[in-house]
């Protein structure tokens, strides 16, 4: 599967969020999520595994209540069901994998 990145259009998020569902298949998914300054991915959890690179910019990564600072290139692993959220601390692009696929993500 190739998936071209021009085809796919931003899904509103609201709070200065948008998102785009790029390739997936099998038990996997891949998404890039794009924080306007001072937007927050509010603290949840979810039974998918997650990783997620750092594209453009800087969070404040609160994972399982431990906080760090990650910039462009760094990377950060999520276990199943392990509480966290974000605050984009400039202009961002994150890239996340989940496996199992999102399916709340998906549109009917």
């Amino acid at each position: 599967m190739i998936v071209k990145n021009s085809s796919i259009q931003k899904e509103e998020l609201g709070g200065g969020l948008r998102r785009k569902i790029l390739a997936r298949g099998g038990k996997l998914m891949m998404v890039e999520v794009y924080f306007d300054k001072g937007g927050i991915g509010a603290m949840h959890s979810h039974p998918h595994e997650q990783v997620s690179y750092i594209v453009k910019g800087a969070f404040e990564f609160n994972v399982d209540g431990k906080k760090d600072v990650v910039k462009a290139g760094d990377t950060v692993y999520i276990g199943s069901n392990v509480e966290h959220g974000v605050v984009a601390l400039e202009d961002s692009l994150i890239v996340d994998i989940f496996t199992p696929q999102r399916e709340d993500f998906l549109r009917e």
